[in-house]
C-alpha cells in the first residue's frame, strides 16, 4: 500500500450496534468496493470505521483525488427502508446465516431477509428451470417441490416466471426461499407479486443488493451463485443450451454442491441443457425420490464447513478466494510497508499487464507475478479503487481499461 496507515492489530468486529451496522453497510456500498475489497478492508482495519476513514487516502494513493465512500444519509435511508419493509439485516458473524453460504468464494458480507429467517436453518434443495417451460416441466416442478416439502427440505428458488414459480407454490406449505436478483423489497416480475407474500407466510426472500434496487441483466448471474451457494443439491428441471439455470449449475459444481436434472426430449430445446448435464455426469431425476437417495448418501460425510478443524473464526468474516500462502479460514494478511511510488507503479503495472477482459483468478495471477500474496492484494485493492480492475464472483479478475 502507498499510504502510511497502520493496520489495526485487533480481529474484525461484527457489527452488534446500530452504527456499526451503519458502517457495514456504507463500506460495501462504497464506490468500487467489492465483496473481496470489504473482507480485505475490515481484515486490514478491524472495522468498519476505520476501513472508511482510509478509504479516501487509498484511492488518492491510486490515483483517485475526488474519492468518497458511501454518505451516511444513502446508508440512513437504505436502513429506513429495510425497516418498513420488514426486512431483516443479517450479517456473516451472525449465528443465523446460512452456514453453507459461508463456504462459498466471495460470500456476502451482509444480508437482507423477509419472511422466517428460521428456514435458512433447515436442510435446503434448489430447483430451478426455464421461463418458457412446458406443462410436462411445470407438473414435474410441482411434484418434486412438493414431495421434497414434505420429506422436510426447503425448496429454493428465483422467483422467475416458469420453473421458479411453479416450485414455489407447491413448496409454499412447507417451505420456501426466494433469491432476489434485486432488492428484497422489488418483486420480479410483477406477475409473482402475491405469491412473494404468500411465501413469506412459510418461508423468506433474501438478497444482498440494496433495498429498492431494479434488478438489472448482471445481477441475476450474482443471484444464480446465491441459490447454489445457499444449497446441498440443485435440481434443474428445464433448461435450454445457453440458460441461467445451466449457469446456476456450473456455480453448483464450482461450490461442490450436488447437481442433478431431470432428461427430456432431445427435439425439445428446453431439455437440452439438462440432457447436457447428465452426459457430462448430473444425476438423472425421475421423482423426488432419487433427490432424496443422493442426499441420504451424502449424510454419511457432512461438509467441511461442519467440522471443528476447518470453521471460521467466531467473529471474523472469512477469506474469500485465499490465495495459495494464506491458511484456509484465516482473513488475508495486511499490507506490507510503505512501497515507493516507483515499486508501486511497477507493480501496478505488472498486474495490469497480465490483466485483460477475460476474467482471470487471482491466485493465478499472484503465481504468474511470482511475489507474495501480501504484497499483491494491497495494489489490487488500489487498483479497484482507482477503477482499472473488476473484481467478480469466484475470485476472478478483469482488466477495465
Amino acid at each position: 500500500m502507498t499510504v502510511d496507515i497502520h493496520p489495526s492489530t485487533h480481529p474484525p468486529l461484527p457489527p452488534t450496534t446500530e452504527d456499526a451496522r451503519l458502517s457495514w453497510l456504507r463500506l460495501l456500498r462504497s464506490r468500487r468496493v467489492g465483496v473481496s475489497t470489504f473482507y480485505r478492508l475490515l481484515a486490514k482495519y478491524g472495522t468498519a470505521d476505520h476501513a472508511l476513514d482510509a478509504l479516501p487516502e487509498i484511492a488518492r494513493a491510486a490515483g483517485v483525488s475526488d474519492y468518497t465512500p458511501c454518505p451516511e444519509g444513502v446508508a440512513h435511508i437504505e436502513l429506513r427502508n429495510a425497516a418498513q419493509h420488514k426486512a431483516r439485516f443479517l450479517p456473516i458473524t451472525d449465528p443465523g446465516y446460512p452456514a453453507a453460504l459461508r463456504e462459498i468464494p466471495d460470500p456476502p458480507p451482509f444480508l437482507w431477509v423477509t419472511g422466517d429467517p428460521s428456514v435458512l436453518t433447515r436442510p435446503l434443495v434448489a430447483i430451478v428451470g426455464a421461463r418458457n417451460a412446458s406443462s410436462l416441466g411445470m407438473r414435474m416442478a410441482r411434484a418434486l417441490a412438493s414431495d421434497l416439502g414434505r420429506a422436510g427440505h426447503v425448496v429454493v428458488s428465483g422467483l422467475a416466471r416458469g420453473i421458479d414459480t411453479a416450485a414455489h407454490r407447491a413448496a409454499l406449505d412447507a417451505g420456501t426461499i426466494a433469491v432476489m436478483a434485486g432488492g428484497v423489497d422489488v418483486i420480479y416480475p410483477r406477475e409473482n407479486d402475491r405469491l412473494a407474500e404468500d411465501l413469506l407466510a412459510h418461508g423468506a426472500r433474501l438478497s444482498e443488493n440494496a433495498m429498492g434496487l431494479a434488478p438489472q441483466a448482471r445481477h441475476f448471474p450474482q443471484r444464480n451463485r446465491l441459490i447454489s451457494g445457499l444449497c446441498r443439491a440443485v435440481v434443474v428441471v428445464e433448461a435450454a443450451a445457453k440458460s441461467g439455470s445451466l449457469l446456476t449449475a456450473r456455480n453448483a459444481l464450482d461450490q461442490g454442491r450436488e447437481v442433478l436434472a431431470v432428461p427430456g426430449h432431445p427435439f425439445d430445446a428446453r431439455a437440452a441443457g439438462c440432457n447436457m448435464l447428465i452426459r457430462d455426469g448430473a444425476r438423472l431425476v425421475r421423482d423426488a425420490g432419487d433427490v432424496l437417495e443422493l442426499l441420504a448418501e451424502g449424510q454419511t460425510a457432512p461438509p467441511v464447513a461442519a467440522t471443528p478443524d476447518h470453521a471460521p473464526a467466531k467473529d471474523a468474516p472469512p477469506n474469500t478466494s485465499a490465495p495459495p500462502d494464506t491458511a484456509p479460514g484465516a482473513l488475508p494478511p495486511p499490507a506490507p510497508d510503505r512501497r515507493s511510488l516507483r515499486e508501486t507503479a511497477a507493480l501496478h503495472g505488472q498486474i495490469l499487464d497480465r490483466l485483460g477482459p477475460s476474467p482471470l483468478p487471482e491466485d493465478q495471477l499472484i503465481r504468474d507475478i511470482g511475489l507474495g500474496a501480501h504484497t499483491v492484494a494491497p495494489a489490487l485493492v488500489d487498483l479497484e479503487l482507482a477503477g482499472r480492475i473488476q473484481r467478480q464472483s469466484g475470485g476472478l479478475l478483469s482488466r477495465t481499461s
